[in-house]
């Protein structure tokens, strides 16, 4: 009986869920596995798209004709049978297409155009040799293909006598070194020796190293390079038969050039070691469970997380550890392959395409046990997974924000109850979410109260900006701010400054007819950037001169209004010239290895302040960091997000960790218009028991998450009217499958309602239970691809977090 295979396919204009069956051909029968891409014919006409197989089976529906596999992309399946079940889920629950979540698995240069070549390596048959490699090294996989000796060449591959080579077009192949080996015995070099001239010095000394070198043994070029030995003497050896050159596979590795010096563990403190004994429970029975660590700012943490994983590699088995894109600092890196060296492998967006691949390969062939990395790296091709870690599990960016729009905790939670390991889900300032499911048992929460070696938490004080401005003080420094940065430069202490934005300025404003520059393709103000001396728009990046006259009024009167962090720095060298300032955003941080190398200078003390973004709130460990600042306290506060005071909440006190983390005692500052506001009050006495009680209080009355659940569905086109006119029947659409309990906000205008020259609507569905919704939400996603095809773009958000 013939072979089939159910294939999800790629088709751009009309996604789908639905598997399409196609025939196997006898060249590729036993070749085929789930979890290959596979090239198909689709439609009526000779279009050949993109799939991925999810299922080989018998042909039982002999009186259907089935089109066939044109092609296969790879001689192996890229998807475990495990990520095949997990797009599935993601698909469903997130509101997506499977072809999207699987493209999603893979790094980017697998999703890149790319050739592929086949090498020999050892030893093939003769037949072959002649009649599909035409006595050449190498030949290009589609050789290959119409010689019809695919089967045959993956058979080779598993015996490693061939291998198969991505040739990415964006130039991330697999990266590969020169070397060179000798061909003859020790003593044959004798002779040679013997019988060369004597002022042919270059030579000898080539002969010499490799008469020194084992059989086996090989120098790459750089190598011979540095013991004086240059190319054309290496080329002259080859046609003598010296010697033989060859290519050999070696991996992009981000982290060559640093040393990371081996660590041991630490004695664990009680509330520590019950919390690890807790999880080793779990590992040791393997048993799938979810754990809450709370614990404060400084207490431990990362420790119990390399104790837990230390159990796991001891077992056989792989870590996951998934830390936010700002947190993965050098520091976190460091404490990693410190403690398991080279069986870390780090995912993150900082490494080339090409480094990427290289760290995605080591795990997929079980060389690396560790995996390190921000939300992406969730879907790690881990085939043994004895535990998932997510460290601050409460920040934002753990949620992907284009399609599929999934939460790396949810992926996390799925891929624990596969593989039966724990979670650990770990944060000072967890999400009100987990904080609840762990109230509800459905999650185990535990708890580090205080600081390792019970250094006291840093005296926080809030400073009401209102009254400095009635004393006469407009900087954007307060007095006991500036008094405080000063006395750490004479003491040789350092000093975190944080800024809630970047740039210069907030943006520019006509004193007299009150014109604010606006981006002229978003309802949003451009930001002034004084390095580049222009305007920007932060949304889609339209750029353009600072004015000097009023585009409306044409009056001189013109400002600059609000606080950028180049600001900041301009004011901070004015008051104190003495002091070393490194600013760290995202404009000082875009080129690659610059945030590596500002860390580095402020652990070396070139600096007495750093000053940033969100970027340097969480994961820095400086132990004479005895001061820390926050100005505009309140930016987020005023924001239309219902998680406005939680997000300020967490980052106030994750901020303020950074605060006496060594002997030194630590001290915060914060800058408030608004200082009697909870969130900053209870930041202020690291209170996060009481801020829980009094924000679910507000959550429940507003009948919001933890409490509901929520779907966001929005609406973008060209032409305003058209967007509210789709909104409004989508609406319609789905109202027929909801109760008289859900609860119907909109549709509305987003908050910015025009970015990228498109215009915004929302509509936000809150429910507890809506057996319906689901399958009606599916429903218009499948009936709106021909309308996404004709420029109206629908976005479906299954507990959302942005709002604007």
């Amino acid at each position: 009986m013939s072979l089939v295979a159910n294939i999800i396919v790629d088709v751009p204009t009309l996604q789908t869920n639905r598997a399409y069956t196609y025939s196997i051909p006898d060249a590729f029968t036993g070749v085929i596995e789930p979890g290959m891409r596979v090239v198909v014919p689709f439609g009526n006409g000779s279009r050949k798209i993109q799939g991925f197989v999810v299922e080989v089976k018998e042909d039982k529906t002999t009186e259907l004709e089935l089109k066939a596999v044109e092609s296969l992309m790879d001689s192996y399946p890229v998807l475990t049978e495990e990520l095949l079940r997990l797009g599935d889920f993601l698909a469903y629950q997130t509101f997506s297409f499977q072809v999207k979540c699987y493209q999603t698995m893979l790094p980017a240069v697998m999703r890149a155009k790319y050739s592929k070549k086949i090498k020999i390596i050892d030893e093939i048959p003769e037949s072959l040799l002649w009649d599909v490699f035409k006595g050449k090294a190498e030949v290009s996989w589609e050789e290959a293909e119409k010689e019809n000796a695919l089967t045959q060449i993956i058979q080779l591959e598993k015996e490693d006598k061939v291998e198969i080579d991505y040739d990415v077009q964006d130039k991330a192949a697999v990266k590969k070194v020169k070397k060179v080996k000798p061909s003859l015995s020790f003593e044959t070099y004798e002779e040679i020796k013997a019988g060369i001239r004597s002022n042919a010095k270059k030579q000898k000394l080539f002969l010499d190293i490799l008469q020194s070198l084992a059989q086996d043994a090989a120098l790459t070029y750089a190598e011979l390079k540095e013991w004086g030995v240059t190319s054309s003497t290496i080329q002259s050896g080859v046609k003598k038969g010296w010697c033989e050159v060859f290519q050999e596979e070696v991996y992009r590795d981000p982290y060559a050039a640093s040393t990371f010096e081996r660590t041991t563990p630490l004695s664990l403190s009680e509330d520590q070691a019950h919390a690890f004994q807790e999880i080793h429970q779990t590992i040791r029975d393997e048993q799938h469970k979810v754990f809450l660590l709370k614990g404060v700012t400084g207490s431990g943490k990362t420790e119990v997380y390399l104790q837990t994983i230390s159990e796991v590699i001891e077992k056989g088995k792989g870590a996951l550890m998934l830390v936010p894109e700002i947190a993965l600092t050098p520091q976190m890196v460091q404490r990693f392959k410190g403690r398991f060296g080279d069986e870390v492998a780090v995912l993150h967006s900082g490494l080339s395409n090409g480094e990427k691949y290289d760290e995605w390969r080591k795990i997929e062939k079980e060389e690396a046990k560790v995996v390190v990395g921000a939300r992406s790296s969730i879907f790690a091709p881990l085939k043994n997974i004895g535990i998932i870690i997510i460290d601050e599990e409460h920040e934002t960016s753990y949620k992907q924000e284009e399609f599929p729009k999934y939460h790396a905790r949810d992926v996390a939670i799925w891929r624990g109850e596969y593989h039966n390991c724990p979670v650990v889900l770990g944060s000072a300032t967890p999400s009100l979410e987990s904080r609840a499911r762990a109230t509800k048992e459905v999650y185990t929460l535990l708890e580090l109260k205080s600081r390792v070696n019970d250094y006291p938490m840093p005296e926080v004080d809030v400073i009401d900006m209102r009254e400095e401005a009635k004393r006469g003080n407009h900087s954007i420094f307060s007095e006991a701010l500036l008094d405080g940065l000063k006395k750490r430069i004479k003491q040789n202490e350092q000093s975190v400054l944080l800024l809630n934005r970047r740039g210069f300025s907030s943006f520019v404003m006509c004193r007299d007819c009150g014109y604010v520059l606006e981006c002229p393709n978003c309802d949003i103000s451009q930001t002034l950037h004084m390095d580049t001396k222009t305007m920007k728009c932060h949304y889609c990046g339209h750029e353009e001169g600072i004015p000097n006259i009023c585009p409306k009024c044409q009056s001189r009167s013109i400002r600059y209004y609000g606080t950028g962090t180049q600001k900041v720095e301009k004011e901070l060298k004015e008051l104190l010239p003495e002091a070393g300032i490194i600013r760290m955003d995202v404009d000082t941080t875009r080129k690659k290895g610059a945030h590596e190398k500002l860390f580095n200078q402020f652990e070396r003390k070139e600096a007495s302040i750093l000053l940033g973004t969100q970027m340097i709130a969480k994961g820095l460990d400086f132990p004479d960091v005895t001061l820390v600042g926050v100005i505009n306290a309140d930016t987020a506060l005023g924001l239309p997000d219902f998680r406005s005071a939680e997000k300020t909440f967490q980052l106030l006190t994750q901020v303020s960790g950074r605060s006496g983390r060594g002997e030194k005692e630590g001290k915060v500052i914060i800058q408030s218009y608004n200082p009697d506001h909870y969130a900053i009050q209870y930041a202020k006495q690291h209170d996060y028991d009481s801020f829980y009680k009094r924000e679910m209080h507000l959550r429940h009355l507003s009948e919001y998450s933890p409490y509901y659940f929520l779907l966001k569905v929005s609406v973008s086109h060209e032409n305003e009217m058209t967007a509210a006119k789709k909104i409004r029947q989508y609406t319609d659409f789905i109202r027929p499958a909801l109760s008289n309990q859900a609860i119907v906000l909109g549709p509305t205008p987003k908050s910015i309602a025009r970015t990228h020259n498109r215009y915004h609507f929302q509509v936000l569905i809150k429910y507890k239970h809506e057996a319906g919704l689901t399958e009606k939400i599916h429903q218009l996603l499948q009936e709106t691809q021909k309308e996404q095809a004709k420029g109206v773009f629908i976005s479906i958000d299954y507990q959302p977090l942005d709002f604007i």
